[in-house]
């Protein structure tokens, strides 16, 4: 293998091709009307090449050395506009379109720089990154959800999951968006009633920018306490068709664009995992097999009328491994037993698709979308993996989650200010059929259920934007009202009014005071709305289950230095929930609950817990200069919760308290580049097992698992967890086509994370499960370490024609 990589490198670094330079091509318009801003100055910075876009604000830009580049647009009356790392190979022109937002101001004397993401609606707490950044980045694996990691505020959980923690709220807190389009679920084997998983659905190859805003949301963005995620696809190629091929460690992703007639573009990108295969190879007694697709096309019937169609959707299988493997020692035996007794067998699909019409004028434009998604979560398991008698069976759980979803929006804009108005509608539909006998202690019997419930959902908004004649003051607002039929208070709007306010002030050119004020509301997880009883009661529709309300404030600090493409922020943030559900069985808060793979909030819920998250992020941002970039982020944080067992606020399960992450990296010549990440978070607590209820054959054969200690919620903490992660990449570039190879790895240092440990059964050398001699009515169980991390190299190949 080693002599096959030797041979594959010196072919390529001996190969050397003479051809034409690259090429930058594109539009400059007007976002707000979409007219064509003819006569505009497009610059390839640090360098003397440029040109002028013509009549209709088309430009192209011929003779570029084959690199990374940042690209300014400029045009007098408008904002500039720098696009930064642009990759321009010889095989095809770049396509880069240029959208200009027109100056308020009639003075010169104050200079705002749009360098770096800041809206008008949303003028504090949002961090942007582009494709490169999201492609290039180490230990992500070309993965949106762990690469957003390296952001301020945001924090995770154990290293093969993708749970985004954002300012100590819990993972079903953010919310996703696709060319403004909801896409709930953006990760493979996700969390139902929670998200996250070990792979992300995204491809990265389609992404041109992403937009992270952790507060002072903007008014027509509804369901979510702690971030929405907002992707915006490239659009397809006009010229000619374009196609990549990516080969990682573990999938092999197609992806390809270009145009279908001439209004309308098209991107297209299927996935494929071997993950299988590598599981089974290194003998792991679980084999994940994961698919995904993404489409997007986008049609202009005219120079007013648009039309975007997206999909994207993900088929997951979770097998069992039974094979034994040759060198297993005792203890590996018990704990691979352990695991093939407690992990079910499950399968999961999900789709998202959706329409998106915009039609412009002069001032500026309604945007009409309709959207479906569902989701579909199976798992089964029988005691000792015995399928052939029925009476084995413990658990299996089929559910459906599935929305119809529509949203109309008129956007207007003046001289210094902008409104905004609008309605959404939502039809869901949630199909539960459970049968589980896990439950016996909690449930007095067994559940069996096969029932379906609808939910219709309606909101509206109105916002607007208000900047000084001197562009130094931006007051920003809105307020919202949103209800639903899921509850007796829920369904009445009134009872979920959202105000929300903001306000930037320039103290001096590039620098600003930011602070923010809302409340928030966003519905508990379908499982817990349409949880039934054997009757067919929908009992949290008779306990009233509400929307989770958070009120928020939040002020901070930037400095932005655009000559240096630099950036620094300083924000406080405090927030507070009111009508968290609590688990009725437990007496716990949902919050406290983790993250896992299964189902959360599948039970009699109360909504009746507080919480409380606030702290502080520093960051340091470093766009592509001189060939260096880098992001540095730091967080302090604290995150509670209140319990119907306890008294006053204990830590959550997301309480880390402290988080740092460094980013950097360094391009060098011929096209060589190194980078490297170090993560550090604080140790998040857990609740430990209670030894003798878990001990009980009674319950260990219902269960498989260990009974958590209510009692002692989170009341032990894991050690700090952290990791380094490097990457080496290299580009080659041909006249028709290119080669990017990399090889990552995480965990350079093979930290050894410190996780919950395992409860498991000690067995006999036949394998059986012994019982306590002391007491024949109990197993006995034994607390094993639960490391997680090891050093995982992966080389990639990328090619493009």
């Amino acid at each position: 293998m080693r002599n096959l990589f030797t041979l594959f490198s010196l072919i390529f670094i001996s190969f050397t091709s003479f051809g034409q330079n690259g090429v930058i091509q594109g539009k400059v318009r007007n976002p707000i009307s979409n007219e064509s801003i003819p006569f505009a100055n497009i610059v390839v910075l640090d360098s003397e090449i440029g040109t002028v876009s013509d009549e209709n604000g088309v430009y192209r830009i011929e003779g570029i050395e084959p690199g990374l580049y940042n690209v300014r647009a400029s045009f007098v009356g408008f904002r500039s506009k720098t696009v930064y790392e642009v990759q321009v190979s010889r095989s095809k022109a770049v396509q880069l379109d240029f959208e200009l937002e027109e100056e308020a101001a009639d003075l010169n004397e104050v200079v705002v720089s749009s360098e770096f993401s800041r809206s008008e609606e949303t003028p504090l707490s949002v961090r942007k990154l582009n494709a490169n950044e999201i492609e290039r980045y180490p230990g992500g694996n070309r993965d949106i959800s762990k690469v957003i990691q390296s952001l301020p505020g945001v924090a995770s959980t154990a290293s093969f999951r993708n749970d985004i923690i954002i300012r100590g709220g819990a993972p079903n807190e953010n919310k996703f968006y696709i060319d403004e389009i909801e896409v709930p679920v953006i990760n493979h084997f996700a969390t139902q009633g929670s998200s996250g998983g070990p792979v992300g659905i995204l491809n990265v190859n389609l992404i041109q920018n992403v937009e992270v805003v952790t507060g002072g949301f903007p008014a027509n963005r509804m369901n979510s306490l702690s971030s929405f995620f907002e992707f915006q696809l490239k659009e397809g190629r006009r010229d000619k068709m374009a196609t990549q091929l990516t080969v990682g460690a573990s999938e092999l992703t197609l992806s390809n664009e270009g145009p279908l007639g001439k209004k309308t573009t098209y991107l297209v990108s299927a996935r494929r995992s071997y993950l299988q295969g590598l599981f089974r190879l290194i003998g792991l007694p679980f084999l994940p097999t994961f698919n995904d697709f993404q489409f997007k096309t986008q049609t202009k019937f005219n120079d007013k009328t648009e039309l975007t169609l997206i999909g994207v959707g993900a088929i997951d299988q979770f097998a069992l491994n039974f094979d034994v493997p040759n060198d297993e020692t005792f203890e590996e035996r018990e704990e691979r037993l352990y695991l093939l007794g407690s992990l079910p067998i499950s399968s999961q699909w999900n789709y998202a698709t959706g329409a998106k019409l915009k039609r412009y004028r002069s001032n500026g434009f309604w945007t009409f979308i309709l959207s479906r998604n569902m989701l579909n979560n199976q798992s089964y398991k029988y005691f000792n993996n015995d399928e052939s008698n029925p009476q084995n069976l413990i658990f299996d759980y089929t559910s459906q989650e599935s929305e119809n979803k529509f949203r109309a929006e008129n956007s207007i804009f003046g001289k210094g200010y902008s409104l905004k108005y609008g309605i959404n509608y939502e039809f869901a539909r949630y199909f539960i059929n459970n049968f589980d006998r896990s439950s016996l202690s909690s449930e007095g019997g067994v559940i069996s259920v096969n029932n379906k419930v609808f939910f219709n959902s309606y909101g509206a908004f109105v916002s607007g934007t208000k900047t000084s004649s001197d562009e130094r003051l931006l007051l920003s607002g809105g307020i919202r009202m949103d209800g639903s039929d899921f509850g007796k208070t829920a369904q009445n709007p009134l009872n979920q009014i959202s105000p929300r306010v903001s306000v930037s002030y320039q103290l001096k050119p590039n620098f600003f005071l930011t602070a923010n004020s809302g409340i928030y509301y966003q519905k508990p997880p379908y499982t817990a709305l349409g949880y039934r009883n054997n009757e067919g009661d929908l009992l949290n529709q008779q306990n009233d289950i509400r929307f989770i309300r958070s009120t928020q404030f939040i002020t901070g600090i930037e400095r932005v230095f655009p000559e240096k493409n630099r950036r620094l922020t300083i924000e406080g943030f405090y927030k507070h929930y009111n009508n968290y559900p609590s688990s009725i069985r437990n007496g716990i808060a949902l919050s406290n609950l983790g993250a896992d793979f299964g189902v959360i909030g599948n039970e009699p819920v109360s909504s009746n817990a507080e919480g409380r998250a606030y702290g502080v992020e520093f960051l340091a941002q470093q766009r592509l200069f001189n060939n260096f970039y880098g992001i540095a982020a730091l967080t302090l944080v604290r995150s509670e919760f209140t319990n119907p067992n306890t008294e006053g606020f204990i830590p959550s399960s997301w309480d880390n308290r402290f988080i740092v992450s460094l980013t950097a990296g360094k391009r060098f010549g011929k096209n060589w580049e190194l980078g490297g990440r170090w993560r550090f978070l604080g140790g998040a607590p857990y609740t430990p097992f209670d030894l003798q209820s878990s001990a009980l054959i009674s319950n260990w054969d219902a269960r498989g698992v260990g009974i958590n200690d209510f009692n002692r919620i989170n009341d032990v903490r894991l050690k700090a967890f952290h990791q380094l992660d490097l990457r080496i990449d290299k580009k080659y570039f041909f006249d028709k086509w290119s080669l990017n190879w990399y090889f990552d790895i995480q965990n350079a240092y093979n930290f050894k994370a410190h996780q919950p440990p395992n409860l498991i059964p000690v067995r006999d050398a036949s394998g059986e499960i012994q019982s306590d001699p002391n007491d024949p009515s109990r197993y006995l169980l034994r607390l094993a370490e639960n490391p997680a991390g090891t050093v995982l190299p992966t080389v990639g190949i990328i090619i493009e024609f």
